[in-house]
């Protein structure tokens, strides 16, 4: 039985939705684990959240794996997060890549491992022609960022001042052919945005969720579904139905 079937209550569905992935530390904590088992659970988590997305119809998933400020954490953290992100491209990558996923990379990968970017890269080559979903992966990633790396492009390109619009900025940004996310979804009980997709947000719908991201399943992503579908999207107009 989907999802859908499951929870009649989603009425709605978004074609992109964004996850903010957090409390992989927390949830090591509690159990007297090592952060980095938390991490790796975390990491192996995207699986199953993605058959989800799969099974109720979401054409894109973007997750938070590792943003331009997380390289401020202690080195030995930072190594074991590169360390178990390699592995996980290693042993998911012909798995997903038959499961008819596209996989995509969002960020810079300046600084990166070398043998960690070439993985990357041939993720994303070896991906690029499926088109049952899309995984977006947000690694080495700021939104800020985007937008910067954007501006010095489109500057490069030579456009003069008055060219410039919110649609030419979008053009540059780093994935620009993929729709606005309609839902972002932030685990852990957090309530910031984290410098995540800050252009591409601006009418987005926020859900928070206390649940460590390690036990968010497909029965958690229904309920934001759920609430989700119970929203109404403005666009800063005021309804239809309003007198």
């Amino acid at each position: 039985m989907s999802l859908i079937e499951r929870y009649p209550e989603i009425t709605r569905v978004p074609q992109h939705v964004g996850i903010i992935m957090d409390g992989n530390g927390r949830w090591a904590k509690a159990r007297g684990l090592p952060r980095l088992a938390g991490h790796k659970a975390g990491t192996e988590n995207i699986r199953r959240v993605l058959r989800a997305a799969v099974d109720i119809g979401i054409r894109v998933l973007t997750v938070y794996a590792f943003s331009t400020e997380n390289w401020g954490r202690p080195p030995e953290e930072v190594a074991g997060l590169m360390n178990i992100l390699g592995q996980g491209i290693k042993r998911e990558t012909r798995a997903l890549n038959a499961e008819g996923v596209c996989i995509r990379h969002c960020g810079r990968l300046e600084g990166v491992n070398p043998k960690l970017t070439q993985q990357i890269k041939d993720a994303v080559a070896l991906t690029r022609h499926n088109e049952r979903i899309t995984l977006n992966v947000a690694f080495n990633y700021g939104g800020r960022a985007e937008i910067v790396d954007a501006v010095q492009r489109l500057m490069r390109d030579g456009y003069p001042p008055e060219a410039v619009t919110e649609d030419l900025i979008s053009h540059y940004l780093y994935a620009s052919d993929l729709p606005d996310p309609e839902l972002i979804i932030r685990t852990a009980g957090e309530y910031r945005l984290s410098n995540f997709l800050i252009w591409q947000a601006a009418y987005t719908e926020y859900y928070a969720t206390p649940v460590f991201w390690p036990d968010f399943d497909e029965n958690e992503l229904a309920q934001a579904l759920i609430e989700y579908s119970q929203r109404e999207r403005r666009f800063g107009k005021v309804p239809q139905n309003t007198a």
